[in-house]
């Protein structure tokens, strides 16, 4: 035995998911399209923003129920006024995200940990905002990842860093259609030996900008190409967080050949080739 490689649910290597910001109303349209090809997504939302202006621009929260999450999406902080915390001083970065958390936990009956940044996020720093600062007060303020911005992650590894999870691309990249296709046509099985990690194609945007270029073809055809794949996992941002991270609490005998699941998660690995599960609370040997 020389690799162990994680594997998704039901023992799939590959996983997709999306992340649309604002809470804006083509949010909804975005959502139904979302379910309609059975694809999961995140929507990240400005808590002090919800249902505010007076042309239905942003999304009540009786709207956010009806078409994000009751069908399954979920929905993640994006700042309580939208304020990118690398622009602002660590006290109102805290303000920020704790208020958008609270208001939005509050208002959904649910605990909400997921962050995408707000705006410029954590690039070009100013007025005593710096990476590792905000990094250290997400993480006391309980926030588990963080969705970043600016560059493209056309590797599809899984994020080495959860406080700047790069997605694979913008929707609207020139090369969207390159990125789908050689993500679908991965096989990591004929993969070198010790690179054979499971991949995630990771999208993001906002809904508006189908609106605005009046291009909704052009996501109906990402969505069409990416549906019912019997080897890609579908999910939120959190259920990969989650999955990934109950996978690192397995716990192993000195040699890897045996190996404890303490967590409440069926957990997927790939050894010499051959997948296998471990339920919650069992111990296998290899």
């Amino acid at each position: 035995m020389r690799y162990r490689f994680l594997r998704f649910p039901e023992g799939k290597s590959k996983a997709v998911s999306f992340s649309y910001d604002d809470g804006c109303r083509s949010d909804m349209r975005l959502a139904q399209l979302f379910t309609q090809y059975g694809l999961k997504a995140t929507f990240n939302i400005c808590s002090g923003l919800m249902g505010i202006s007076e042309d239905g621009w942003h999304l009540t929260p009786e709207q956010i129920q009806k078409y994000i999450l009751d069908p399954g999406h979920e929905v993640a902080i994006h700042g309580a006024h939208h304020r990118a915390p690398g622009k602002t001083r660590p006290v109102e970065g805290i303000t920020d995200v704790l208020t958008c958390r609270t208001e939005l936990e509050n208002t959904f009956g649910r605990i909400i940990r997921g962050l995408a940044y707000p705006d410029s996020g954590i690039r070009n720093p100013e007025n005593g905002g710096d990476y590792g600062t905000v990094r250290t007060y997400l993480q006391a303020l309980d926030i588990a990842y963080a969705r970043g911005l600016g560059q493209e992650n056309d590797s599809y590894l899984l994020p080495e860093d959860w406080y700047n999870w790069l997605p694979t691309c913008h929707h609207d990249s020139p090369r969207v259609f390159d990125h789908i296709q050689s993500f679908l046509e991965l096989d990591t099985r004929k993969q070198y030996l010790a690179v054979r990690s499971s991949r995630l194609l990771y999208i993001w945007g906002h809904s508006y900008e189908f609106q605005d270029k009046g291009n909704w073809d052009h996501m109906e055809q990402i969505c069409k190409t990416l549906s019912h794949r019997e080897d890609v996992w579908y999910a939120t941002n959190m259920e990969i967080f989650d999955y990934v991270t109950d996978a690192g609490r397995l716990v192993y005998s000195a040699d890897g050949r045996r190996i404890y699941n303490p967590t409440l998660t069926t957990i997927y690995l790939e050894t010499d080739g051959v997948t296998r599960r471990i339920i919650p609370g069992e111990t296998v040997v290899l």
